[in-house]
């Protein structure tokens, strides 16, 4: 590779917007690089100019893709002539894998030689584990963030390398950002997900748990960490809780709130992580469309959804899913933290070591293994 670098990334919702913006800062301190693609304001921070709104992408569920079937087919085929047109070196697909691999899989039958990189490994060690050989037919190296994953992408034949998880590099709270919720009463932190369709359905039952712990702590506070693109529902469906939340959407006081929180309950996602790093005991409960967890339900390789449970290889995280996601089952376990909130506290430390705590920072190793790949690679 001579002159400047041109890669073109896509990312589908926030958590990719997150991994995007690390890895687009990790690649400008190793070389001279220009974006195109799509993202959210964190990688347009970075010098993206999004081909559209990341927040079209930003869905989840079969049931909750169907009403927006056409519109997404005409992004994947906008975005996938946009990569070819673009003079790129390579496609860089940041998690989303219902939209990005489809845009690779295009690129691909057009451009065989097309280099091709696909940032979070598939989570084919829960379920589906065909997806990794489906994969490998249009994505030639992964970054995984989990240190177990690469040998299930290699097996598929991609190369694959642990780059860490970006929880372990992100900053925490200051001393003057967690005094900032300092208070008499316990601080409850919920997190009812980054996505319209989660939010609609988590809320109802978030509110009921709250009602139910105000009435065993009247004093109890509540902080409600969102996105830009779901806080206007937020603030919606939260205006009748029992306890009227604080709703953050500067990053500066979300830390304080994670630092300071007695206790999280939160939706199934990346956030736990989020959650361990900052030493905050947590229950999660999700709940989806019958038919969406019917089939995922079938096709589980496992029995837990959250990844601190997963990485640590422990169980003490609660989780109450599908039709255990309910206010009566979920309080008393949020009574429970709140009165002993010590047994989670190995698996949390255990899984931000694992995820390369101390190590170099993941955005920056990312950025190096993609360096390696198109080293490595043929030239086109």
């Amino acid at each position: 590779m001579s002159g400047v670098l041109k890669l073109f990334l896509v990312a589908g919702e926030p958590s990719g917007d997150r991994l995007g913006a690390a890895l687009m800062a990790g690649l400008k301190s190793l070389t001279r690089v220009e974006f195109a693609g799509v993202g959210g304001p964190l990688m347009q921070a970075e010098g993206l100019a999004s081909l559209f709104p990341m927040e079209e992408l930003s869905v989840m569920g079969i049931a909750e893709v169907l009403p927006k079937y056409f519109h997404l087919k005409r992004r994947i085929r906008e975005t996938a002539a946009a990569v070819l047109a673009s003079g790129a070196e390579a496609l860089i697909t940041i998690d989303s894998p219902d939209f990005c691999l489809r845009v690779a899989a295009i690129v691909k039958a057009e451009r065989p030689g097309f280099r091709t990189i696909h940032y979070v490994a598939p989570s084919v060690w829960a379920w589906r584990p065909g997806r990794a050989a489906k994969m490998a037919k249009v994505v030639d190296h992964v970054l995984a963030l989990l240190p177990f994953e690469p040998p299930y992408m290699t097996a598929a034949g991609m190369t694959c390398d642990f780059v860490g998880h970006p929880v372990v590099a992100e900053p925490l709270a200051s001393a003057a950002e967690k005094a900032a919720f300092a208070g008499d009463g316990p601080l409850l932190l919920v997190l009812p997900g980054s996505r319209k369709g989660e939010v609609t359905r988590l809320a109802p039952v978030f509110g009921e748990v709250v009602a139910r712990l105000k009435e065993r702590h009247p004093d109890l506070r509540v902080a409600l960490p969102t996105l830009r693109g779901v806080a206007g529902l937020v603030r919606e469906l939260t205006a009748g809780w029992a306890v009227r939340p604080e709703i953050i959407e500067d990053a500066s006081v979300k830390r304080g709130a994670f630092a300071a929180a007695d206790v999280a309950l939160a939706a199934s996602g990346t956030v736990s992580l989020e959650l361990a790093a900052n030493g905050c005991p947590m229950v999660i409960a999700y709940d989806m469309h019958p038919m969406t967890l019917w089939l995922m339900r079938r096709a589980a390789l496992i029995d837990t959804v959250t990844l601190v449970n997963l990485v640590s290889e422990t169980r003490v995280v609660p989780e109450f899913i599908g039709p255990d996601c309910r206010a009566e089952k979920i309080a008393p376990a949020l009574e429970t933290l709140l009165t002993d909130p010590t047994p989670q506290a190995a698996a949390m430390a255990l899984t931000m070591e694992r995820l390369g705590k101390g190590g170099e920072a993941p955005g920056l190793r990312a950025a190096r293994s993609v360096l390696q790949s198109l080293r490595a690679a043929p030239r086109r």
